[in-house]
């Protein structure tokens, strides 16, 4: 039955003959040594193609646990929602049996609650939780999830419907893929009509019912890449309308108000370049980015670990190092005390044999007190040196544990170094580059100076050359002037002589007449002008002359 239902929601074909093949060895069924496992990854799960209802998958699934282990005490919310609560917990849950969901993927998930509820997010309450649970385990199991949401431990003061419609939400967004949805008015192809509608946005589609139960499915837009949105203005009493623009299809879409516009707009656009980019939905990548650095933190912390542990056994082998020293220590002290006991057992003798022969060899005595004194000497040195060591190896362990703060030290030390050697460098190299730039400009300025210079020179060279050519002007205009002063009073006195000469002509020739229209015969120019008599006139008083002049001679 079992076998027989999994294969229905996951839309596989069932094969009961391979089922008995598989069991024919052990008439008990599933409890057998192959076990029921091998039978579902080889005859089912090989074979799913990912064409199915994962919702209805989940709840069958949870039919199948949620009566073994669901809390048998009362909880503030109901069966469907506990049920979607599970479906969320296997979605944030760990990679890894048995399956936990760890106090930050639970922090993300009150969080999403508490802001669909329209409540304030209470971080100190958490972080308490957050202690307490990390001090006894790593995460929550499914069940201990649903009692802890159902306790209403952190939805304190909100009635069950505003729980149930929170968890409805989340569950819509984490689950379903559902981005955004709610209603509003859509512009009929044919009847050109509007109808309000209840739009549900997902990854790649927009689908529209009849309410929000989604009971009555009314059609589609299939969203890709090659899809965009744009406004439009108001028009036909429609208010808020923009446009979706497909391959084969236009959509108008009017929106309650303006906000309701913008975040649809918004929205849409923002899953139009999801699609463009190939990227998975934001939650997905979110879910993504959170996993991938608490591996990060988890690599983080066994590195440090591991260096705690090089740390560690380093400081063992000096402390190994600092017990083979003190015991070598404790023999020479050792030794010195037994050669101390031997020489207070040679004296003593040696004591008593002087005191029988002090007389005879009173001159060997004071050698031998010589001797003892030496040897009293030698080993109040030999002690001194003893206390010396301790004091040093007392000194060894103070100075073991000022290098051990030492080398933290430096270690602290050398990374400010090593950021203060970076800051200088980038300073130095920048200080270097204004330097050089400041050279450049300073060579440019000492060549356009040059330059200016240059010119400079040419031009008063030029100034003094066109100083001189105006004074040598100035005296050519001088002498100009004095010429055109005799050449004027030539012409004045040119002028008198003409004048008496023209009188004379006139007075005694009769040259002056009144001025008559002249002929249409061409005129004669002469160096006045035109004259004032014409050619044929001019002969006929020739002739005149020459016949006066011949009867006077």
């Amino acid at each position: 039955v079992l076998s027989h239902n999994l294969c229905t929601v996951l839309n596989v074909p069932h094969d009961p003959v391979a089922l008995e093949e598989h069991f024919r060895d052990d008439d008990e069924g599933p409890v057998s040594n192959q076990g029921y496992m091998p039978y579902l990854n080889k005859f089912i799960l090989e074979k799913v193609q990912g064409n199915f209802d994962k919702v209805e998958f989940n709840r069958m699934c949870w039919t199948l646990c949620a009566k073994k282990n669901l809390s048998k005490s009362p909880l503030l919310i109901s069966d469907e929602d506990a049920f979607k609560v599970w479906v969320i917990f296997n979605f944030l849950s760990e990679d890894k049996y048995p399956l936990i969901i760890v106090p930050e993927e639970i922090e993300y998930l009150l969080k999403k609650l508490t802001e669909a509820m329209g409540a304030g997010w209470q971080q100190e309450q958490f972080d308490h939780y957050k202690i307490a649970l990390n001090t006894s385990r790593e995460g929550l199991s499914a069940w201990e999830l649903i009692d802890l949401i159902g306790s209403g431990q952190f939805s304190k003061g909100m009635d069950r419907q505003t729980v149930s419609m929170a968890i409805n939400e989340v569950f819509n967004e984490l689950i379903l893929d559902v981005l955004k949805q709610g209603y509003m008015l859509k512009k009929g192809h044919k009847r050109k009509n509007w109808t309000e509608r209840w739009f549900v946005l997902k990854p790649n589609i927009i689908s529209y019912y009849v309410s929000e139960d989604l009971k009555d499915k009314k059609g589609d837009i299939i969203l890709d890449g090659n899809c965009c949105v744009e406004a439009l203005p108001d028009k036909d009493g429609k208010k808020c309308l923009f446009l979706i623009k497909c391959l084969d299809k236009s959509f108008e879409i009017s929106a309650s108000d303006k906000k309701k516009k913008q975040e649809w707009i918004q929205a849409i656009q923002t899953t139009v370049n999801l699609l463009r980019a190939g990227s998975p939905p934001p939650h997905k990548e979110a879910r993504q980015k959170r996993k991938e650095l608490r591996q990060k933190l988890l690599a983080e912390q066994e590195e440090l670990e591991r260096q705690m542990k090089e740390l560690q056994t380093a400081n063992e082998n000096k402390q190994k190092e600092l017990e083979t020293v003190r015991k070598q220590l404790e023999a020479a002290a050792a030794r010195a005390a037994e050669e101390e006991k031997k020489r207070l057992q040679t004296q003593v003798e040696l004591q008593d044999r002087f005191s029988l022969e002090l007389e005879r060899e009173k001159m060997v005595r004071q050698k031998m007190e010589e001797q003892v004194a030496q040897k009293s000497s030698e080993l109040e040195q030999y002690l001194q040196r003893v206390r010396e060591l301790e004091e040093m190896y007392k000194q060894l362990q103070e100075a073991l544990e000022d290098e051990k703060q030492a080398r933290q030290d430096e270690e602290t030390v050398r990374k400010l170094q090593a950021r203060l050697l970076e800051e200088e460098s980038a300073k130095r190299a920048e200080l270097e580059k204004w330097h050089l730039q400041q050279q450049q400009t300073i060579q440019m300025t000492e060549a356009e100076k040059q330059e200016l210079e240059n010119q400079r020179m040419i031009k008063e060279q030029a100034l003094q050359v066109a100083m001189q050519q105006l004074e040598q002007l100035e005296l050519e205009r001088k002498e100009a002037l004095e010429q055109y002063e005799e050449v004027k009073k030539k012409l004045e006195t040119a002028a008198n002589n003409t004048k008496s000469w023209k009188d004379k002509v006139a007075h005694h020739e009769g040259l002056i007449r009144l001025i008559e229209p002249g002929s249409k015969n061409p005129h004669l120019i002469t160096n006045w002008g035109p004259a004032a008599f014409t050619e044929a006139e001019l002969e006929q008083r020739q002739k005149s002359w020459k016949g006066k002049k011949g009867t006077s001679e």
